[in-house]
């Protein structure tokens, strides 16, 4: 035996605590989160034994196993009562569109005579353009971000030429300030403040698709009104996503899909939102259809319509029950789960997963666009890497790593930590995941 030290008992080797690692960490993370994440209630895609970690929640969300039954419950009825399902099945088809109006109004913070489910979203933005679009000689313009999905794009530039207008005069893009890469919402202020007496409508995506930069829709929406505007937003990135007070902030429309943090299924129902104030202007002009006019008396088959004082007075068919029972579904979800928490923990995901992005970014000549601020941003970060085509990237991330995002050509990853079921542990596998790829 070792001689003891003086006035103690014999020397021994203090013995040291282990370090967890990096995953250890993730999954640490996850197992203490104070909001559980729902993902074994989706069908994730399989890679090697285990399934991929699935970042496209942005493109198109994952299928809830729930699904398949609801589906199944409305052709039993098909099949059961035919016709008769519209008004004797178990959800009656007549009135189903009722069922999701008071969720989705509070999924996008409306009133439930302000919303509605119904067609897809570009045909629900030219719908309500044809109300309020108004171009006069000395107020023509469209204002957009220069960045806006495509759609929007083709959207504004045919309603500024059905009306007689040049598109390539009348759409105003707004850029980014030179050396940035996302359109500040002060900038949009500051321009609608000194040159906003022309614009007719300002529509802009409330969060950006390719950045993920979140726009402050109360601050935009009263600068358009104060320069006379009519103020719309597109919020295919932002419903499910974050929180929204569409009435409170006094927007006059908005227009969102179903299919990409809603998780109601590829091409599914759109929604759209009038404020209450113009719910019964007579006024404005509007494309009907049989299911435009009052319920009570549309089977009175009267050639003109009975207008209605809600949102339903913009629709214009009878709704596709199939598509709607994935809408209503992914509705209940997110009533069960709040909106609130989500938004909650999707602050923690899309931060610890900057911090790990950091760290890949650092030396390997990649940076992320989407801003720093939790409050300017969505569920998504956005990745730049400079001189690399990133097709070929992502097709490695999914087959090699089992890690599914998004290549926006040439050179922009985008990653999308859904908080409905990503995970800690999913942003640790993207992080390590893009560093091996890179490093090749």
């Amino acid at each position: 035996m070792s001689p003891a030290p003086p006035g103690g008992s014999p020397a021994r080797e203090q013995p040291t605590e282990k370090q967890p690692t990096q995953e250890e960490r993730a999954r640490g993370l996850d197992a203490n989160d104070p909001l559980p994440t729902r993902r074994a209630e989706f069908l994730i895609p399989p890679h090697d034994d285990g399934e991929v970690a699935y970042f496209a929640g942005n493109s198109l969300g994952l299928q809830p196993r729930a699904l398949r039954a609801r589906l199944g419950e409305e052709l039993d009825d098909w099949a059961r009562l035919a016709v008769e399902g519209h008004l004797e099945g178990r959800r009656p088809w007549y009135s189903y569109h009722e069922l999701l109006r008071e969720p989705a109004a509070r999924l996008v913070g409306a009133r439930p005579r302000e919303v509605v489910v119904m067609n897809s979203l570009t045909v629900n933005l030219h719908l309500l353009m044809v109300s309020f679009y108004r171009p006069t000689p000395r107020r023509p313009a469209i204002l957009i971000e220069d960045s806006a999905f495509p759609s929007d794009s083709y959207a504004v530039r045919s309603q500024a030429a059905l009306h007689g207008h040049d598109p390539d005069k009348v759409i105003i893009r707004l850029a980014p300030r030179l050396g940035e890469a996302t359109l500040r919402s002060e900038d949009v202020v500051a321009y609608l403040a000194e040159e906003g007496d022309r614009v007719a409508l300002v529509l802009l995506g409330a969060v950006n698709y390719y950045s993920g930069e979140l726009l402050d829709i109360e601050a935009i929406t009263a600068a358009g009104h104060a320069a006379g505007a009519v103020v719309g937003w597109d919020l295919a990135h932002a419903a499910g996503n974050v929180e929204l007070r569409l009435h409170d902030a006094n927007a006059d429309w908005a227009a969102w899909c179903s299919y990409k943090y809603l998780n109601a299924g590829p091409g599914s129902l759109a929604g759209a939102f009038v404020h209450e104030r113009h719910l019964a202007d007579r006024s404005l002009p509007k494309l009907a259809g049989w299911w435009s006019t009052d319920p009570a008396t549309r089977f009175q088959m009267a050639p003109t319509v009975t207008p209605v004082d809600s949102a339903d007075s913009w629709q214009l068919s009878n709704p596709p029950i199939l598509s709607m029972a994935a809408v209503l579904l992914s509705l209940e979800m997110f009533d069960q789960t709040g909106l609130a928490a989500l938004r909650a923990k999707s602050r923690r995901l899309t931060a610890y997963l900057e911090a790990l992005l950091d760290g890949v970014c650092a030396g390997r000549d990649a940076e992320i666009l989407t801003p720093r601020a939790p409050e300017r941003r969505g569920a998504q970060l956005s990745v730049r890497v400079r001189g690399r085509d990133v097709g070929p990237l992502t097709a490695r991330l999914r087959h090699e790593h089992g890690v599914v995002a998004d290549a926006r050509r040439p050179d922009v990853i985008r990653l999308a930590p859904a908080p409905m079921y990503c995970t800690f542990h999913d942003c640790w596998r993207a992080a390590t995941a893009l560093a091996a790829v890179l490093d090749d």
